[in-house]
């Protein structure tokens, strides 16, 4: 095989090269002739890459001749994890999107079910959202709740309706809110059309991490009087584009809705 960079590579292009083979391998486990395939490497410097990488844990041997993740890039993952602090990742992006729709936005994640508000941004318009940080209110009848269910299987979502149902309001029957959520489901975002306080107003938008699990919420909350049908639907690409910067941040890479 023809090295896409013949000769001994510079120590930049083996860190370059090191990191391309693990991205390979990232998928599923391979072989070094796959690996040097995938990469453009030659055989020797494929193996002398993968060994090095293997004895370093960054690699690990999968069923004999196979080559997979190792044990040294999950504990990164968790200390990066650890480390990352969603309120301060979110801030400034939350900040211009309750500059640019004057209205209340919130980020919030699930504790059971419930959500759980980790940040609230207050608009300029003359209302009070009644939410607080670090308050609760339920998923069923939220639109951060509903968009923090959005991955949810339907049985998962009957259960929760056969707990807390009887906090929908009168005119929402539980099959209405399971064809609601379907219609939520198929374009990335979710609604509060009063189920929590009836004159509230609210367009969510789920947030995933880099594995691609949703792991918090974001919305623009505003009331009747200032959101009807048609600002509702203008809201939708707002909200979900402000989810996709903060989601971007925690390393998803997969498609904005």
């Amino acid at each position: 095989m023809r090295e896409k960079h013949p000769g001994k590579p510079p120590r930049s292009q083996t860190l370059l090269r090191g990191f391309e083979i693990i991205d390979t391998v990232l998928q599923h486990p391979l072989t070094i002739p796959e690996i040097a395939e995938a990469v453009g490497l030659s055989y020797p410097t494929a193996h002398r890459l993968v060994s090095v990488l293997t004895e370093q844990r960054y690699l690990q041997g999968i069923g004999g001749r196979h080559y997979g993740l190792g044990p040294r890039l999950i504990e990164l993952g968790f200390a990066a994890h650890a480390a990352t602090d969603l309120v301060q990742i979110a801030r400034e992006r939350l900040e211009r999107l309750a500059e640019q729709t004057r209205d209340t936005v919130h980020l919030a994640q699930r504790d059971g079910r419930e959500v759980f508000y980790l940040d609230k941004l207050p608009g300029s318009r003359l209302i009070e959202v009644s939410s607080r940080i670090g308050g609760r209110k339920p998923l069923l009848t939220t639109g951060v709740g509903k968009a923090l269910l959005l991955d949810e299987p339907p049985h998962v979502l009957r259960e929760l309706l056969a707990r807390d149902g009887h906090l929908l309001p009168p005119t929402t029957t539980p099959e209405d809110w399971l064809a609601s959520m379907d219609s939520y489901r198929a374009g990335g975002f979710a609604y509060d059309l009063g189920e929590e306080e009836a004159i509230v107003r609210c367009v969510a938008a789920p947030v995933r991490d880099a594995s691609g699990r949703i792991m918090a919420a974001v919305s623009i909350t505003s009331t009747r009087e200032y959101t009807d049908d048609a600002r509702m639907r203008s809201l939708v690409p707002v909200i979900k584009d402000a989810a996709a910067g903060v989601a971007a941040r925690l390393g998803y890479r997969g498609p904005a809705g």
